[in-house]
């Protein structure tokens, strides 16, 4: 239960970090939250040579709107900062449903987001918001910068678009947009557990109430956050009813391959997600009429 031997840096600035990133290449691991981390070191399945604290880079604890309709999240901002405030839940209302979620108090107050996100665990909660409201990763190295869609940075099982030189700096989601609405449900073993099976669903209608759009991510059912989205194509440009929600349910079902774990057989996971389905965008549906 102890870390192998390694090297603490405190990083002085984003460029500093940045520059022993480059230097030391996967040998190197950043410490935000640490909390996959530090526990991953413990048990000697992480092993870096070096550590580079991130924590005193107070440029990426921050929110604000670079364009409106847009909210940009900076790496390491904390779930409970994130959970406290209120305009940015109101914004991106998804996460008031996930946040709380997210494993215990003690680990919210320090877990940061960025380190969520590249540290891509397929059963977590925000890879599959991120992937449900088509947000933008802006990732930076020494030699200069570049965003990636939420689509195409996660790459598999603990495995994200970074490359050894670069951070995950900050993300940007869009706002929830008029006659929308948004629900998040998963269901653990116990609370504070990885979900079994999750799923982030945004739904919104045209003038005349017919579907829109449908955004649907799963978490916990597959090696990334699954992008479920094509299952409710059918659902556009009529009205949402009972009907059409269990189709799309149904879809899913079909869609996704979950591979079980020691908690849930894949049959199981299936059938979960496939209500877990069914009730996010019955609820998402009916917070537009709501909000109306």
């Amino acid at each position: 239960m102890k870390p192998a031997p390694f090297k603490y840096v405190l990083a002085s600035s984003l460029d500093h970090a940045l520059a022993l990133k480059a230097e030391h290449g996967d040998e190197a691991r950043f410490l935000a939250g640490g909390q996959s981390l530090i526990p991953a070191m413990n048990f000697r399945l992480a092993r870096p040579s070096v550590l580079i604290d991130i924590n005193g880079l107070t440029s990426l604890a921050g929110i604000d709107r670079p364009e409106a309709g847009q909210v940009r999240v900076g790496a390491l901002m904390r779930y409970r900062a994130l959970e406290r405030d209120g305009e940015f839940l109101r914004s991106c209302p998804l996460f008031a449903d996930a946040l709380p979620h997210i494993a215990h108090p003690q680990i919210r107050n320090r877990g940061t987001i960025g380190g969520n996100l590249s540290h891509a665990d397929p059963a977590s909660e925000l890879p599959a918001l991120a992937v449900a409201m088509q947000a933008k990763m802006r990732i930076r190295s020494a030699a200069g910068g570049r965003t990636v869609a939420a689509s195409d940075f996660f790459a598999g099982l603990l495995t994200t678009d970074l490359a050894s030189d670069e951070m995950l700096v900050d993300i940007t989601y869009p706002v929830l947009a008029p006659r929308s609405g948004a629900c998040f449900m998963e269901v653990a073993r116990r609370r504070g557990d990885f979900a079994i099976a999750g799923v982030a669903a945004v739904v919104t209608l045209d003038e005349e109430r017919r579907c829109a759009s449908v955004r649907l991510a799963l978490c916990g059912v597959g090696e990334t956050p699954v992008d479920a989205g094509a299952a409710a194509l059918p659902m556009v440009g009529s009205r949402v009813t009972g009907e059409s929600i269990d189709a799309v349910a149904a879809g899913v079902r079909e869609l996704i391959a979950p591979s079980g774990n020691v908690h849930a057989s894949a049959d199981y996971q299936r059938h979960v997600a496939g209500e877990l389905v069914r009730r996010a965008i019955r609820t998402a549906h009916q917070r537009i009429s709501h909000a109306a």
